[in-house]
């Protein structure tokens, strides 16, 4: 046991650093090529933090556990708009002003109903896959024209803090990049494999994992981006990041999971595809509100409480 718990950690240390690298010198290459900071911000940050998801969702594939693959991505939609949306409004109310960002809160929900639509037959083929990741290509493609149409100075300025960072040589960040993503790999690994272990130890089903040590686990990296973005008062950066990775965990975690290794939900219960739809319903009018108070970060964080809390008791 306490060799599974070593595997644990080490698998969750090497997912946030994978992920950090692979987010900083993916967003100063970015630059290099000339992406506008908001872009970056939509794009670039939010598909980095959802590497760690990839990671173990294409890992967990692989070994025939579609439940810790799906499990993973429900829940860490839900841990990222219940608790970290939550914490971050606790920390200080966040306001949005971009309207690519109000804009992207109504396709969460409408991917996430998507993603439902899919699942009927409990397994997401290669045409599920291809479907999933088409939404993602139009999804970048109105990521990229917003971007470009948004004028807001305000918002501007909080992405360029975001994408900011110490000159370095180009092959620097080339190497960040790599590393990153070796290091992801390397820790999606110890992840799935202690995973599997923990769960026929303890005779649980293997989407309770996903759904909360993995999902908490791998929503790190989202959880520090926001928390960060709330204590300097950058409401975009805190509420884009949940929202976008939200949508990158569906379409591309998902869609390129089913792509390279169509797998079945497994163990996965309807009931926690219901929860991740509920959140995304919650959201909609928080987000389109412009101001998420701490009321209402207090009610998404004790949801969320609620939600892992039945999860304990059922099992």
């Amino acid at each position: 046991m306490l060799m599974i718990a070593a595997k644990l950690v080490i698998g969750l240390i090497f997912l946030y650093y994978g992920a950090e690298w692979l987010v900083r010198g993916a967003s100063a290459l970015g630059t290099r090529l000339g992406l506008t900071p908001l872009l970056i911000g939509l794009t670039v940050v939010a598909f980095g933090t959802s590497a760690p998801e990839l990671a173990v969702s294409l890992r967990a594939a692989f070994d025939g556990s579609g439940a810790i693959a799906f499990g993973n991505v429900v829940g860490s939609n839900i841990a990222n708009t219940g608790l970290i949306l939550g914490i971050a409004a606790l920390i200080r109310p966040l306001s949005v002003q971009a309207q690519v960002i109000k804009i992207e809160a109504p396709l969460v929900l409408v991917a996430s109903l998507m993603l439902c639509v899919l699942l009927i037959n409990g397994v997401l083929g290669r045409l599920e896959g291809a479907a999933l990741f088409g939404a993602l290509v139009l999804y970048l493609v109105f990521s990229v024209r917003a971007a470009r149409a948004e004028r807001n100075a305000a918002v501007d300025a909080e992405y360029a803090d975001l994408v900011a960072g110490q000159a370095r040589p180009q092959w620097q960040y080339v190497a960040m990049v790599l590393v990153g993503i070796g290091v992801l790999v390397l820790g999606a690994n110890l992840l799935v494999s202690a995973s599997v272990e923990l769960a026929r130890a303890f005779g649980l089903r293997e989407a309770l994992i996903g759904l909360t040590i993995i999902a908490l686990g791998t929503s790190l990296p989202e959880l520090a981006t926001s928390a960060v973005a709330s204590f300097k008062r950058e409401g975009d950066i805190a509420v884009g990041n949940v929202l976008g990775s939200n949508l990158f965990n569906i379409l591309a975690v998902l869609g390129l999971t089913a792509l390279v290794s169509p797998f079945a939900t497994g163990d996965l219960a309807w009931s926690d595809l219901a929860v991740m739809v509920a959140f995304a319903l919650v959201v909609l009018p928080i987000v389109r509100g412009f101001v998420i108070s701490r009321l209402e970060g207090g009610f998404l964080v004790a949801s969320y409480a609620a939600y892992i809390g039945w999860l304990v008791v059922s099992a």
